[in-house]
């Protein structure tokens, strides 16, 4: 891991339908340009993701993704928002970017959500992508949605179920719809309650490694909770607007574009196969295991070691 840097340069850039994406560069302004696109979704940027990149050879680029972090609105604060906030829009918001800072072609570092993200903008605009480095893979298609909010209920039986139950199901209706439906209702502690709820669930799911507590994610921060469990939710009942086998069948375009991979072999939200399918499909690429869950200090070192060697390679 390199020093801590910050950032040089940052604002807000209009996009579509009114909104704003905050957005941030670091690092060297001469340097190849890079993109981090975060997790969630709902999400937002920290300041870590520097220290994956040499300052002095990168271009370091982030953003709060549409509706989250420091963009604006909301999504948790204008529901309406939510009927454009989809992974075609979010690449269509990544190309605005692309234009205004003026790059050309930009190497992606895309962590849970946001390897999903930077997958579907890489199939979009492969000529805009010198290389690509997923870390905690979660393409949040309909398989991996599926997984994540009920098959493994089967390793946290006693939380699935009191997950489930808070839920309030309609007939035939999947727990994920269900809280997407309660997390858009117009009375406001509906929704607060449901984000607590689906805040614990992912608290207990998110690892089966060691120092995981079950604490609820964001749990010291409630607005965080509402925003982060409103896009998720918005996001996974579509199945992340993305097909899995027109996905996979289109991967191998991708040969030729270097891409690394790092997993974890005790991340239950994001079973290893997922990884490996993808790193199937995928001509040339390459799939590093780590003994970590979703994130971890090795898989970050390792992620950082995967960004120098792509940047020394071409």
């Amino acid at each position: 891991m390199e020093p801590p840097v910050e950032p040089y340069a940052s604002g807000l850039l209009d996009v579509a339908d009114g909104s704003q994406l905050w957005w941030e560069t670091s690092g060297n302004p001469a340097g190849r340009p890079a993109l981090f696109l975060h997790g969630g979704p709902g999400g937002r940027l920290g300041g870590g993701y520097r220290r994956r990149f040499d300052a002095a050879r990168w271009r370091i680029v982030g953003l709060d993704q549409r509706g989250s972090g420091r963009s604006r609105p909301l999504a948790s604060e204008d529901l309406d928002s939510l009927g454009t906030n989809t992974t075609e829009q979010l690449i269509a918001d990544l190309e605005e970017l692309r234009l205004h800072l003026g790059i050309e072609r930009w190497l992606l570092h895309g962590v849970s959500w946001g390897t999903g993200l930077a997958v579907a903008y890489a199939l979009a605009h492969p000529d805009r992508v010198s290389g690509v480095v997923l870390t905690a893979v979660a393409l949040t298609t309909r398989p991996y949605v599926e997984w994540i909010t009920e098959t493994v209920g089967m390793l946290f039986p006693v939380e699935w179920a009191a997950f489930a139950r808070a839920a309030d199901r309609r007939p035939r209706e999947r727990v994920v719809d269900a809280y997407a439906r309660r997390l858009t209702d117009p009375d406001p502690e509906v929704r607060r309650r449901a984000a607590t709820d689906w805040c614990r669930w992912e608290g207990v799911h998110i690892s089966l490694g060691p120092g995981i507590d079950g604490t609820p994610m964001y749990h010291d921060d409630p607005d965080q909770q509402l925003l982060t469990s409103t896009l998720v939710t918005h996001y996974w009942s579509h199945d992340g607007f993305l097909d899995h086998d027109h996905v996979l069948a289109r991967i191998p375009t991708l040969a030729g574009i270097p891409c690394v991979m790092v997993h974890g072999r005790y991340d239950v939200s994001g079973p290893a196969g997922f990884a490996y399918e993808l790193q199937q499909a995928w001509p040339g690429s390459e799939l590093i295991m780590v003994d970590e869950g979703h994130g971890g200090a090795t898989m970050m070192d390792l992620t950082a070691q995967a960004i120098t060697r792509l940047g020394e390679s071409r």
